[in-house]
């Protein structure tokens, strides 16, 4: 989902001129009321700062088109069907573009799949235009500011806060829910998630205190470690629930990238780790083991390594986010803690 959306600065121009005016010629929505916002009116207007400025909605939306990762998840666990929302092309057991647990809830509500945005080579602005939306959520992405003035020629756009992929799911969850008018049921979303984690933490106690890395190492070349900064939601969602962040990761607490490497030969930075979570397969462990300097790793030597998989949707909901939440954080859980209790 972090793949380049950067557009030419004059296509862009010439194609914001022409969604403003699909935008105003798209169909009223014939669709029936099933999840639809039930916001008051005396609810707007609302003004959310996010990093491009402020962006205010000043009537009620019922036409709610999110874009990036997992925004759609926000209206959706509120209740609300959004008439478009980005492609799942990451972690999809079906090949349907809808992860599991977004299957679940549009079931659970009765209601058809919305309109799918395919953004593998970037925002399909004409796609976003032709749902007619009120209102564009991106609480969680990394808009750029041509995207988002783009989006913003369609409808008023909800941009990320700071740093761009570094909302966490409880922000995602605010500023989302503000937008359509529901924070106080944003609000208590948020306490119910908390409450999920504490429980499935203490499910498995033995994360307890323990220092998870999120990394990544190219079984090609062991000569580079890759981890996930503290700005990415996956080590920030478990900072979050109260889990302690390994020292490399607490060094870089100022970084505005999600995604840092270091050389093999300096292992000596990870001597504090806890748990390597990593994607892939299990083959990578004894090949990890085996090589001369990653093996000076302590978690490594001893075979602390949590291996998620690779595009499964046990690894995807490793990014946290409302519904994979209460979907699979036992079983993701479970896979951290599993080689804690081996050692």
């Amino acid at each position: 989902m972090r793949t380049s959306r950067l557009l030419a600065l004059g296509a862009a121009a010439a194609l914001a001129l022409s969604l403003t005016a699909c935008a105003t010629a798209a169909p009223e929505s014939t669709d029936s009321q099933v999840g639809a916002n039930p916001a008051s009116a005396d609810a707007f207007p609302v003004t959310i700062e996010h990093v491009y400025g402020e962006t205010t909605i000043t009537e009620k939306p019922e036409r709610i088109a999110t874009v990036a990762w997992a925004n759609h998840e926000v209206p959706l666990a509120l209740g609300v069907v959004p008439v478009g929302m980005s492609k799942a092309t990451w972690g999809d057991d079906d090949g349907d573009g809808v992860l599991p647990w977004v299957e679940d809830k549009l079931e659970e509500l009765g209601a058809d799949t919305p309109v799918l945005f395919d953004e593998t080579d970037g925002i399909d602005y004409e796609a976003v235009a032709d749902t007619n939306p009120d209102v564009i959520l991106a609480a969680y992405s990394g808009l750029t500011q041509e995207e988002y003035d783009t989006l913003s020629k369609i409808a008023p756009v909800v941009a990320y806060p700071e740093i761009a992929w570094g909302t966490s799911v409880d922000d995602m969850i605010r500023l989302d829910a503000k937008a359509l008018g529901l924070k106080k049921e944003g609000d208590a979303l948020i306490a119910d998630l908390q409450q999920q984690a504490d429980a499935a933490l203490e499910a498995h106690s033995a994360l307890k205190d323990k220092k998870l890395l999120f990394a990544y190492i190219d079984p090609s070349d062991l000569s580079q470690v890759g981890f996930y900064t503290a700005a990415d939601t996956r080590p920030g969602y478990l900072h979050d629930i109260g889990l302690p962040l390994p020292a490399i990761v607490e060094e870089n607490a100022d970084s505005t990238e999600f995604y840092l490497t270091v050389s093999a030969e300096e292992a000596e930075k990870f001597q504090d780790v806890d748990v390597f979570v990593t994607y892939g397969d299990e083959s990578i462990i004894p090949l990890l083991q085996a090589d001369p300097l990653l093996s000076k790793i302590p978690a490594i030597a001893e075979g602390r390594i949590a291996v998620l998989g690779d595009a499964t949707p046990l690894a995807a909901s490793a990014n946290p986010s409302p519904l994979s939440i209460p979907w699979g954080l036992d079983d993701y859980f479970a896979v951290l803690a599993k080689p804690l209790a081996a050692s």
